[in-house]
């Protein structure tokens, strides 16, 4: 087998693509021969040491792939050898063969691509997790997505449109506005050249959105806050602009809105029956048509540096799927 790997955290350039033996699964593992796999932000900062899980040097970056059952490991009942999974275990995606924890891998129903798979299950989790547990959103409510046209907001978009939401969303730029529009979004704001403010104001009436949904952080979440309606919830997804922004506690007094963290990753880990009923409702949405992920582009395995680039530019689409 083949894997980029990282045997010094300190950027993409110490990335190798390296020969290394074909491990065999041991209790409760298999062995996946890997078709595809995402690039999410997590994987840029897990290389540069910035990242909160620091795995065990040497290690191959790829936190989240899809691919066929290979080999498995003694106790594993629930998966066979020939059969087409997905998994998020946060390392192990990069290159040509994987072992993940069987309990991790989520069997694909018939007509689920590699590709989709690949880019589905970090973004459409962490939305559904946010927007229908977190947030309780309801039907008729106004949703502001702040950077709505990457991977996690493009799936917030789908999942507050199914849930009967009206979406408002934010990027910074027209193509990417467009893209939001083309998956449902029903006003958009380019925060590069509008006044995120003036804009909320306008697209709400003056009420403004009863549930934000922050993934970037940085400079626009105190206005966003500022804006937000009575009663709002402002959920905390991620920093991927990096600066953590820090609100003034007196506007959560004011307008009576909560600001809610959100953290599939240890939902998952303390509440795994719940879910585990959440992606097979995901994976029904898939089959019915009401969600499936943006894919930016494709590239080959052995680009990855390239594709790290690309993402690194902010210029990415919705998602980055590397495939063998």
């Amino acid at each position: 087998m083949h894997a980029w790997l990282c045997t010094n955290p300190v950027g993409v350039d110490a990335l190798a693509w390296t020969e290394l033996p074909t491990p065999t699964p041991q209790a409760g593992e298999v062995l996946i021969e890997i078709k595809a796999a995402s690039l999410n932000f997590p994987d840029l900062l897990i290389v540069q040491n910035k990242y909160q899980m620091k795995p065990p040097l040497p290690f191959v970056p790829g936190s989240e792939y899809a691919g066929v059952v290979a080999a498995v490991g003694d106790g594993v009942t629930h998966l066979k050898v020939g059969q087409n999974v997905a998994c998020l275990s946060g390392t192990g995606g990069f290159g040509t063969h994987t072992i993940a924890p069987a309990a991790l891998c989520m069997p694909l129903p018939d007509g689920f691509s590699h590709v989709d798979a690949a880019a589905f299950i970090m973004i459409y989790a962490t939305s559904y997790h946010a927007l229908v547990d977190r947030a309780a959103l309801k039907s008729g409510e106004t949703v502001l997505v702040l950077g709505a046209a990457g991977g996690v907001g493009t799936s917030a978009i789908q999942i507050a449109k199914a849930m009967g939401a009206r979406v408002i969303a934010a990027a910074s730029s027209d193509e990417k506005c467009a893209l939001c529009t083309s998956i449902g979004a029903d006003a958009t704001i380019n925060y590069s050249k509008d006044n995120l403010r003036e804009s909320i104001k306008a697209l709400t009436d003056g009420k403004g959105p009863d549930v934000i949904y922050d993934p970037v952080g940085g400079d626009f979440a105190e206005p966003a806050f500022r804006s937000i309606a009575w009663r709002g919830r402002y959920l905390v997804v991620g920093f991927a602009s990096g600066p953590i922004p820090a609100l003034p506690f007196n506007l959560a007094l004011l307008k009576g809105a909560s600001i809610v963290g959100v953290f599939w990753g240890d939902f998952a880990k303390r509440e795994p029956k719940a879910n585990a009923a959440m992606m097979g409702e995901l994976a029904q949405w898939y089959a019915q048509g009401r969600i499936k992920p943006v894919i930016d582009r494709t590239m080959p395995m052995a680009e990855l540096p390239a594709a790290y680039a690309h993402m690194g530019s902010r210029g990415v689409m919705g998602k980055l799927v590397m495939v063998n």
